[in-house]
Parts: structure tokens; sequence; C-alpha cells
């Protein structure tokens, strides 16, 4: 009974002590619960919102860079756009090519009383062609054709053959090409007055021979004097047709075709 009594008071908990125990969490009042949803702005506070992500990453440098990329690439396009319209004109021939080694403006056939004309035809080769072209460029002459390629209903190939004739670049392609300053004309009626029945042949036409046909006159109007047949150069041509006789004639065409 004692050692019972002793054993009770042993194990027995001093007064006033508890055991500690896991308490559970006390249930929040109506005052202390937390948002139940996202709050919806208002209107001033989005527009303070976006514009402070407006002013956010703005740099004045690479503003001021983008400006200045953009007006210096307008000002090359507008540059390149006048280029390429003026090689536009020179290939239709609404302005003289640029031509550093020939600043002096050739002279047109109106101001000469002798113009330099090759008789040719779409038969003749293209490279015979081309060297006729940049010697009567020199010379201020004219190459004339009896008639068109494929008849007058069809102004495509001899358009094609003008522009191979020509431009002064022949792997050059496109309306954009430079052009030689020569005139090239298609008229039947030089080749009747002149009895010229094969080409190439070579005349020294007094006046201008690129007039449309209802400001000349087929039998009274002015003609060469001579003919000169033969696939020469221009500068052989001009030797023999002063030999035949037209020495005053070819003067000065010669003299400009030998200063250049």
């Amino acid at each position: 009974m004692l050692l019972l009594a002793f054993a009770s008071i042993g194990f027995a908990s001093p007064a006033g002590a508890t055991e500690p125990v896991d308490a559970e969490p006390p249930t929040p009042t109506n005052a202390q619960a937390g948002p139940t949803s996202i709050p919806v702005p208002g209107e001033a506070m989005r527009r303070r919102a976006f514009d402070a992500l407006g002013r956010r990453g703005r740099f004045s440098e690479i503003e001021a860079r983008a400006k200045a990329d953009k007006a210096a690439t307008t000002e090359r396009l507008a540059a390149e756009h006048d280029a390429m319209q003026a090689r536009l004109y020179q290939a239709l021939g609404l302005a003289l090519p640029d031509d550093p080694a020939t600043p002096e403006p050739h002279p047109t056939p109106a101001s000469k009383a002798w113009v330099p004309l090759i008789f040719a035809s779409s038969s003749m080769p293209i490279p015979t062609l081309r060297n006729y072209a940049a010697q009567l460029e020199k010379a201020g002459g004219v190459i004339a054709f009896r008639g068109v390629p494929g008849g007058l209903s069809r102004i495509g190939p001899m358009a094609k053959l003008s522009a191979q004739i020509l431009r002064l670049d022949p792997g050059c392609e496109g309306p954009v090409c430079a052009m030689r300053n020569v005139q090239i004309v298609v008229d039947p009626i030089l080749f009747r007055q002149h009895g010229v029945a094969r080409v190439p042949a070579f005349a020294m036409v007094p006046g201008d021979p690129t007039l449309p046909y209802c400001e000349r006159d087929e039998e009274s109007g002015p003609r060469a004097s001579r003919i000169v047949y033969g696939d020469a150069a221009l500068s052989g041509l001009m030797e023999e047709y002063a030999r035949l006789g037209g020495k005053e004639e070819v003067r000065d065409a010669a003299y400009r075709l030998s200063r250049r």
C-alpha cells in the first residue's frame, strides 16, 4: 500500500503543470480572412500602368539612330529612283547617255550639210551592226533599214533589234541599259531614192534623212551623189567615198570620226 502510494506520488505531475498538446489553429473570423478574388483595376490605374510600360525601355540614342537610318534610307532610295529613271530615259532615247569619254554634244543631222548614212538589214550580223553604230556615233550618222522584221504589224522584233544594236553593254537586259546616241530609221523611200539593192551600203546624204515622209520630196529631194558598197569599217567606206569624188562631202564626218 505504501509502495503503491509512493509510486503514484512519483509519477504525478506537479501541480499546475500541463502536457504540451498540438493545438488546432484558430478559425479565422470574417475580419481576418484573405482576398477571395483578384481585384479589378480601375481606369486610372490601367492608364498609369500603360504609360509606365510605354516609358520603360525607351532609349534616346537608339531612337535617334533609327531616325537617322530611316532618313538615310529614304534619301538613298530617292537617288536610286532618279538614277533608274535617267537610265530609262536614255534607253527610250529621251536623254543622252552618260559618257565621260565624250562630253561634247553630238551634232544633230540637221546641223550638218552631209550626214553619213549606212544602209543596213536585219539579216546582217549583230556584231557588224554594233560596230557601225559605235562608229556612226562618233561621226554623227544614221542607220537606215528598208523595213521592219516580221512586217509593220509587229514592232517588237524591230525594237529588240534596235536595242541589240545600240546597247553600250551587249550583256545588259531590260529598259535601263545605256544606249548609243545613234538614230535608226525605217525608210524604204531612202532605199528607193538611192537604188540600194544590197547591204551594207554607205552614202553621204544631204540634209536630214530622219525627217518624216511627209516632210520630204521623194522625187526631187536631195540625195547622195554616189553609193559605196562593201562590209568595211566606216573609215574605209569614207576613204573610198572620197576617192570616188566625194572628198568635200565626207570631210567633216571623217574629221569627227578621227578625233574621238
